[in-house]
């Protein structure tokens, strides 16, 4: 089913979302906010830019963006994916508790802030691009991937990443031993267990943007997670 976005508030807009059957293709798509929230089934494909909080409590659905997105993608998400195909703005991930959320290009500040996980459900984020400042920021669980691709300047994350990181992991495409990191976290080369565990992230990321899984895969990767031997850990979660 084809819904015109240009006919619709954001109200309206997500009242015929949940109404259709079957998948969904959005079209003249422009700032509408929180475009499948909760949604549990269909796949959804976007013309245009959603607003905030696109897929917010997702809980099994799939989206596809094919342009960039606002502010707060997937905020709390459960579960299901988000694909989107250009840039995303600050705050993605948002206490994000399972499902995927890929990314092309790049990220705003903030994304994966307060992510968690629970036994078996792993939330992931890929980004492409770079990310801005406060990666992983309180960050309890889950898995963080940033290949740092494309023509931008500077480094792959911006200040502060892992601020307050208590939980879960980050990988960052390159040996990028000229980033801050707080005292509570620690960096090292990725190994191969570490590797074998996102290599099937990678793969169907790579298979879902059209890139080369080999290239992606071969690189160095710098891992970060938090410092156990530290006692700030245990301002975060109980003994």
């Amino acid at each position: 089913m084809v819904i015109d976005a240009t006919e619709h508030d954001f109200r309206l807009l997500n009242e015929k979302l949940r109404s259709a059957d079957g998948d969904c293709h959005i079209v003249g798509c422009c700032g509408e906010r929180f475009i499948a929230a909760g949604m549990k089934e269909k796949n959804i494909v976007i013309d245009g830019v959603p607003g905030n909080a696109l897929g917010a409590y997702l809980d099994g659905a799939k989206i596809t963006v094919n342009a960039n997105a606002q502010d707060a993608v997937g905020d709390t998400m459960n579960d299901g994916m988000i694909v989107v195909k250009g840039n995303i703005g600050d705050a993605a991930g948002y206490a994000m508790r399972g499902g995927k959320i890929y990314v092309r290009n790049n990220a705003g500040y903030r994304a994966g802030i307060h992510m968690k996980e629970y036994k078996d459900k792993i939330p992931v984020m890929i980004i492409g691009g770079r990310c801005g400042s406060f990666l992983g920021e309180y960050q309890a669980g889950g898995v963080i991937i940033v290949l740092g691709m494309g023509d931008g300047e500077g480094k792959i994350v911006g200040n502060f990443p892992c601020t307050g990181m208590h939980g879960g992991k980050v990988f960052l495409r390159g040996a990028h031993k000229d980033i801050k990191l707080p005292s509570q976290v620690s960096a090292k080369k990725a190994g191969a267990d570490d590797m074998r565990e996102i290599a099937e992230y990678l793969s169907e990321y790579c298979k879902i943007f059209g890139l080369d899984a080999d290239e992606i895969t071969d690189s160095e990767y710098t891992l970060i997670t938090p410092d156990s031997s530290n006692p700030y850990k245990q301002l975060y979660v109980a003994n």
